[in-house]
């Protein structure tokens, strides 16, 4: 993958550099050049001095080929911008932001783009969001047998049952964020468009499970 950071704050840098120590190619941005610093001497990745908002920059940046973009300066509004640039202008899909102001976060929600208020933010938490399903789970238990995973669903699920989903899949649904809500699904739960629901499921399941998920319902139930 190649992942556009803009912000190389103490997130942005660690993103960075668990990016590339994942193996992706990583592209930062920053308008202060001294920033990079933070990047350390064995970063291989690009590093674009300017404003994460101006397509200039970002098409230097790699935005292009990009398979994600997270905005994590310090800036809620510059955050913003860059994300819906990221998004509409360039179609990336994985778009995340730091907010800081919770009550804007619903609003970005519901434009598609991840958002993660400060409290809970880690680098790790943006990892898990950039990285595709199944890479990192959200939980292991002790063991190591049994992992939780947010799961954005696919179009194709939207209108069906949890209970089908949870039949098919194997996993079991802990609960939904629903436009900023979480929310404990009953046996009449229909799957919403943007939902994200929290899965628990098997270790040894896990491909399978994400499998069935991207394959999309079965036709005919018997």
């Amino acid at each position: 993958m190649h992942v556009v950071i803009m912000g190389c704050g103490r997130v942005g840098s660690t993103l960075a550099r668990s990016l590339e120590d994942r193996n992706h190619t990583v592209a930062v941005i920053d308008s202060e050049p001294d920033a990079f610093r933070r990047l350390g001497p064995a970063f291989n990745g690009d590093k674009v001095t300017g404003y994460g908002f101006d397509q200039q920059v970002l098409e230097k940046a790699g935005i292009k080929r990009a398979d994600a973009f997270a905005a994590v300066s310090s800036g809620d509004n510059s955050n913003i911008i860059a994300a819906r640039v990221a998004r509409e202008q360039f179609g990336i899909q994985q778009v995340v932001a730091r907010i800081y102001d919770p009550g804007r976060a619903e609003v970005y929600q519901r434009l598609g783009i991840t958002t993660v208020a400060t409290v809970k933010w880690t680098a790790d938490q943006v990892l898990r969001r950039i990285l595709p399903a199944g890479a990192e789970p959200d939980f292991r238990d002790p063991s190591g047998a049994i992992r939780v995973d947010q799961v954005p669903i696919p179009e194709v699920w939207v209108g069906q049952r949890t209970v089908d989903l949870q039949l098919q899949t194997g996993g079991r649904i802990a609960w939904i964020d629903r436009l900023g809500e979480g929310m404990l699904p009953d046996r009449q739960t229909v799957i919403q468009e943007n939902d994200l629901i929290h899965l628990v499921m098997r270790e040894s399941d896990a491909g399978h499970v994400f499998e069935v998920i991207k394959n999309g319902p079965e036709e005919h139930h018997g």
